[in-house]
């Protein structure tokens, strides 16, 4: 952690490439930290100028006497290296390197950054960069600007991470306009060596900072991320409010499974930042639409809102966006509602949203808020102002921010319009009470906030354990082993997956495998009716498309006509699969189709996938992913989380299904990928599921094994 400071709150400066030459990154960075009163020391280092905005310049990094903390580095890239070395002797544990030219600029910039890279690790130097628009600190005993950003930005409780640092510099510009201040400011750019999770566990601990926001192109490890998201989210309290780029699946690759087919690159993003208790938001606007409610305003301690309105249309607007983000329409109590009828106007709408009408004053807005905020059944409120020639907007914006400060309640406000309501939105924003162009905005950050304590609360009385089964691990090892030796990419068959399956303690229907027609009699008399019949053949990954399924078998006439008609089938709609075989199972009883499956991420391992199955899943794609190993509350959430979650519940009259046995079959499935990274891809679609009490059963799967270093 030492080390860390060593970048962010150093006590020296030394930048290399400082320059008086106008336009240059050299001339911007050193201006950024002189000019803005950095209070540690500076030197310049630069073997063509004497001195560098009137500071003394040094030829080289060894020319300095005094101990360094951080070095910038803005030279060449092929310079770079030289830098560092001399760095590694002058002692200096930190380093930014805001140059570019490496990784992103192709085959020899890729070999300048391993350089870097091997060389700081192997002297312990930690180093931001290279590709970076440099590191803000506002902390008045530091105020470091080292980046080539035009201004230092206002103090603040936000941290902000980003791994662009064009993205940077346009954001610093917004924030600016919206009077938004940080308390950290890191562009980490190519993540040579300090990345995302190095300045999480800085900021963890960081008094400045109350809010994190981050722009995400990649994360370094999954797991790490996670375990250290945690801490912050749910630990310490301070919301992590995330955009994720690069949100398409193009480059997703589906090989054998429905699994493989809908996962991509962004499921296993948006599954490590709900496992992590991180917010998502889809953009920069909404990022500091949340931000402004998060670092201004206090959590409410529940979902139930007020809506107080000057005008009718906007109150139906906030309505209806608080009802679908999640948010409640509270009921004033009895004493509240006598209180606004005798302050409001015989034409005020007094139930929630109250509507003081178009002309309403301020004492109006006063009477209105001050009595909705005394209600003990409100968590927070909405205010809505559009501008009418009878109201004082400046007075009104006076008078909340009064209300605000003896209120432990969150209020945010929607001053509509532009020029007419401006000087009132700049006192909102001078006294901390964010506010949006648009109501909607207003519910959608009310709603992020309430759900955010709402899950941080529920971390408090949820214990989060990992459950680990009794299963037979050497067993399955043993079968993917033989199944590796046969070929290194192997696709598993019915027969094969439900062998595997078994020693996980899966449910299994009774099953037989034969091969030859005067086979069948033994293996019903065995199984019992009804039954499922179904071709076997590694050649084939969806069955039914090809007619190799028949259920609803039985006698055993129809089970002979049933593998006639399986084998006629799979020949003539595919004439080059390798039949081995037909497996005659018990039918299960009715009961909800679901879909189960993993697909290996190459970055962060086995992605887990739950949702409604059968042969419309990636028509419906109705799914939820988390990475494995999961906890338990892990794999509620996914059950919870779809959209056809109602069903189980015995929605329209059903009985409702057996959840627990499905949240174990996940975890079992989480346990399984995790314990074998040689399952690339695994489905059981469908997973029949019961009713309450009866469990569930295994309807079909299918595995697909690659060889990997551990095999």
């Amino acid at each position: 952690m030492n080390d860390i400071k060593s970048v962010i709150e150093p006590n020296s400066i030394a930048v290399v490439g400082a320059s008086n030459r106008p336009g240059s990154v050299g001339l911007a960075v050193f201006k950024n930290l002189l000019w803005g009163r950095y209070k540690g020391i500076l030197y310049p280092v630069n073997s063509k100028s004497k001195s560098i905005l009137g500071v003394k310049s040094y030829a080289n990094l060894l020319a300095i006497e005094d101990q360094i903390e951080l070095c910038v580095i803005i030279v060449p890239p092929e310079s770079v290296i030289d830098v560092l070395k001399d760095a590694d002797k002058c002692g200096i544990k930190g380093c930014i390197i805001i140059s570019a030219g490496f990784k992103e600029a192709g085959l020899k910039g890729i070999e300048l950054e391993q350089q870097v890279r091997d060389f700081v690790h192997d002297k312990g130097i930690r180093l931001v960069g290279p590709n970076c628009l440099g590191i803000i600190n506002t902390n008045e005993n530091v105020s470091m600007n080292a980046s080539f950003s035009r201004t230092m930005p206002l103090n603040g409780n936000i941290a902000f991470i980003s791994q662009s640092g064009a993205l940077c510099s346009s954001v610093l510009d917004y924030a600016a306009g919206k009077n938004i201040g940080f308390s950290k400011f890191v562009s980490i750019g190519n993540k040579a060596d300090m990345n995302e999770i190095d300045f999480l566990n800085y900021l963890i601990d960081d008094n400045d900072t109350h809010v994190i926001l981050m722009y995400l192109e990649d994360i370094s490890d999954g797991h790490a991320f996670m375990e250290i998201a945690r801490e912050i989210t749910w630990d310490a309290g301070k919301p992590i409010i995330a955009v994720k780029s690069g949100t398409s699946s193009e480059g997703a690759s589906a090989a054998a499974s429905h699994t493989g087919s809908l996962s991509g690159s962004d499921d296993t993003y948006e599954a490590i930042f709900k496992q992590s208790g991180i917010i998502r938001v889809v953009g920069i606007e909404e990022l500091f639409h949340y931000a402004a409610a998060f670092s201004k305003q206090p959590l409410p301690k529940g979902n139930r809102i007020a809506i107080i309105t000057n005008a009718g249309g906007p109150g139906i607007m906030a309505t209806d966006a608080a009802i679908r983000y999640g948010l409640k329409l509270t009921n004033f109590s009895e004493q509240t509602v006598d209180k606004l009828r005798a302050c409001l106007p015989q034409t005020a709408n007094i139930r929630n949203p109250v509507d003081i009408i178009g002309d309403a004053t301020c004492e109006r807005y006063e009477s209105a808020v001050s009595i909705v905020l005394n209600d003990k059944n409100v968590d927070a409120i909405i205010v809505i102002l559009t501008p009418q020639a009878m109201t004082d907007i400046n007075k009104t914006a006076q008078i909340l921010c009064e209300i605000a400060m003896n209120t432990d309640k969150a209020i945010l406000a929607s001053f509509m319009g532009g020029w007419d309501v401006s000087k009132g939105i700049e006192c909102l924003a001078q006294n901390n009470i964010p506010n949006y162009l648009f109501p909607e905005a207003a519910a959608r950050s009310l709603s992020a906030m309430a759900d955010f304590n709402e899950r941080r609360e529920q971390r408090k009385t949820i214990k989060m354990r990992f459950i680990e089964y009794e299963v037979e691990k050497e067993s399955v090892n043993a079968i993917i082993r033989q199944c590796l030796n046969r070929d290194k990419e192997y696709y598993m068959t019915v027969d094969e997956s439900n062998e595997l399956l078994r020693f996980y303690g899966f449910p299994i229907l009774k099953n037989r495998v034969i091969t030859d027609k005067s086979e069948i009699y033994d293996a019903v008399l065995d199984i019992g009716f009804p039954l499922v019949m179904k071709v076997i053949s590694r050649n084939i990954i969806h069955k039914s498309d090809v007619g190799g399924v028949r259920i609803n078998i039985n006698t055993k006439d129809d089970a002979v006509k049933a593998y006639n008609h399986i084998i006629a089938d799979v020949k003539a709609n595919m004439p080059d699969a390798l039949i081995e075989g037909v497996i005659i199972e018990q039918m299960a009883d009715k009961g909800i189709e679901v879909i189960l499956g993993s697909a290996r991420d190459p970055i962060f391992g086995p992605l887990c996938m739950f949702g409604l199955g059968g042969i419309f899943v990636e028509a419906l794609r109705d799914v939820a992913f988390r990475l494995a190993p999961m906890w338990e509350v892990s794999a509620e959430n996914m059950i919870r989380s779809i959209r056809g979650y109602r069903i189980f519940e015995g929605a329209r009259s059903n009985f409702p299904s057996d959840i627990d046995s499905v949240k174990e079959c996940i975890l079992k499935l989480s346990q399984l990928v995790s314990d074998h990274p040689e399952i690339m891809e695994l489905d059981i679609n469908p997973l029949i599921v019961h009713t309450k009490g009866k469990g569930c059963s295994v309807a079909d799967s299918r595995i697909f094994l690659k060889v990997t270093q551990k095999a």
